[in-house]
């Protein structure tokens, strides 16, 4: 699941929640610190705040991404429970969005004798990929390739219609992002094929990353287009939480982000914690 996360929870973070709010009929109004103490592993993979309404209090809500079934999947969302409730003190709505090939076999609860843990499963090989495809953000249609539809290929194809739309450096990006995605479906060799009879091809194989790795099929380059995947992610969700913590981004405090790598970024992000304006973000541990 490793080579896939990045890339899924940047699609997520930066599709306007549409496959969330599908998912858990909820939109995000902050995204939360995923590190959690006193867990075998202590990160979830996204945790988001949901905005109090008149008829409901505070909600925080937690999506967890499997490509593979896992029997002790309940174990560990029962530990991701409580460690968000130890940090937030309120226990999370919980959903594991399921996006491997095989048939989906996990359990949605740990049952005891005096204990109960509930959680949803989602399997995106049920949800309709045309809702996907109806929203004018790229990172929705990227998504569309891991949900249900009759015709794959015709699919592949559309998704490749609306990426050639885009400027340039987002198109590459977004190419990066699909095939990668791809492979959950064992579809990269198509999207490549397909993608040679598009517009996008000639900057996309001009691309210093993502043209290496569409001609040799390079491991690095894979790795490198996924990184850039992750900063990508990781940059818009530290503009939203600034924007949420202190009401803008200071153009400054901005130019300093775009320059950070992927893990600076996490650490800006842990820092938005505690900070009380955007200078102490920056600030030398």
């Amino acid at each position: 699941m490793n080579q896939y996360d990045t890339v899924l929870k940047s699609l997520l973070t930066n599709s306007k929640n549409l496959l969330i709010k599908q998912i858990t009929g909820a939109t995000s109004r902050r995204w939360l610190n995923v590190e959690l103490p006193k867990v075998a592993q202590p990160r979830v993979d996204l945790l988001f705040e949901v905005k109090a309404s008149r008829n409901r209090g505070r909600r925080i809500i937690q999506l967890e991404l499997q490509s593979k079934n896992d029997l002790w999947l309940p174990i560990r969302m029962a530990e991701y429970g409580l460690a968000v409730y130890r940090v937030h003190q309120i226990f999370p709505e919980q959903y594991v969005l399921y996006v491997g090939r095989e048939n989906l076999r996990m359990p949605s609860e740990l049952a005891g004798r005096n204990h109960l843990w509930r959680y949803s499963i989602v399997d995106i090989s049920e949800f309709d990929a045309e809702v996907l495809m109806e929203s004018p953000f790229a990172t929705d249609n990227i998504l569309a390739i891991l949900a249900r539809s009759s015709d794959k290929l015709a699919m592949i194809r559309r998704i490749l219609e609306r990426i050639a739309q885009l400027e340039t450096a987002e198109r590459a990006a977004a190419f990066a992002k699909l095939a990668i995605v791809a492979g959950l479906r064992q579809l990269e060799s198509t999207v490549r094929r397909e993608a040679k009879q598009m517009p996008i091809t000639d900057d996309i194989m001009d691309h210093q990353i993502i043209g290496p790795a569409i001609r040799k099929g390079l491991k690095r380059g894979l790795e490198q287009g996924l990184e850039e995947g992750r900063k990508e992610g990781m940059l818009a969700l530290v503009r939203r939480q600034m924007t949420e913590r202190f009401g803008r981004v200071p153009v400054s405090a901005d130019r300093r982000l775009n320059k950070m790598s992927a893990a600076e970024l996490v650490e800006v992000g842990a820092r938005l914690l505690h900070a009380k304006s955007p200078a102490d973000l920056f600030q030398e541990r």
